[in-house]
């Protein structure tokens, strides 16, 4: 499991990131102080540090440059300070990536898992949930087949092949046969719901099948 450092004043911000983060074998330990986060940083292995840079005691930029003096651990800012000056900053304080808030959780995922890999290029890569078997039509979550309506392995295989693309209702609605019989848009929405169902996705902070507000959808498949 990635050991996680996370200086993070709000904390049900914090608990919420540890929270969807540790469902990808990533341990988050918060600190919502700079001083108990140093503490901590000095007394602890970590594999990288999440940092937010409005904190009370210290500002993120000193802390990013005393861990910098001491440490080569991989630093990502995330603050809603997206200032190309405070950018600028963090970059030659030392950090290896910038993330403005507000942000999908998800997205912190990657950049965690793209900074470790480019750091240790020896780690295995995480194995998709999901599989794709074309000559037998089935997909798979972990090895086990999912139930679906023909409509519903389309929707999902067609969804995984756009690689985490945002995917309009209409663009299914035209490339995928199966449903063409479903004349309205909202149809899309309720057989969406019966996916995340049986993929046990969970409907208020969706993993897999992820809303794109204005456009309609995209399937994260990692």
């Amino acid at each position: 499991m990635i050991n996680v450092l996370m200086i993070e004043d709000d904390l049900e911000l914090a608990q919420l990131l540890k929270t969807r983060l540790y469902k990808d074998d990533i341990d988050v330990t918060v600190a919502s102080t700079p001083l108990e986060g140093l503490r901590v940083f000095q007394s602890e292995s970590f594999d990288l540090l999440v940092l937010d840079l409005s904190l009370p005691q210290m500002d993120g930029m000193e802390i990013c440059r005393l861990i910098r003096q001491e440490s080569t651990i991989p630093i990502i800012i995330s603050s809603a300070r997206s200032d190309i000056r405070d950018k600028m900053m963090g970059f030659s304080r030392g950090a290896d990536d910038y993330l403005p808030k507000p942000y999908d959780p998800q997205e912190l995922i990657f950049r965690i898992d793209a900074i470790l890999r480019r750091i240790h290029p020896t780690m295995p890569k995480k194995l998709s949930p999901f599989e794709v078997d074309e000559q037998r039509h089935e997909i798979t979550k972990h090895g086990s087949i999912l139930r679906l309506t023909p409509a519903e392995y389309d929707i999902i295989a067609y969804m995984i092949g756009k690689d985490r693309s945002a995917i309009s209702r209409e663009e299914l609605l035209l490339n995928i046969g199966s449903i063409k019989y479903e004349s309205s848009l909202k149809s899309i929405d309720v057989i969406m719901g019966r996916i995340r169902q049986k993929i046990g996705d969970d409907s208020k902070q969706p993993r897999y099948i992820v809303s794109v507000r204005g456009i309609g959808y995209k399937f994260v498949n990692e």
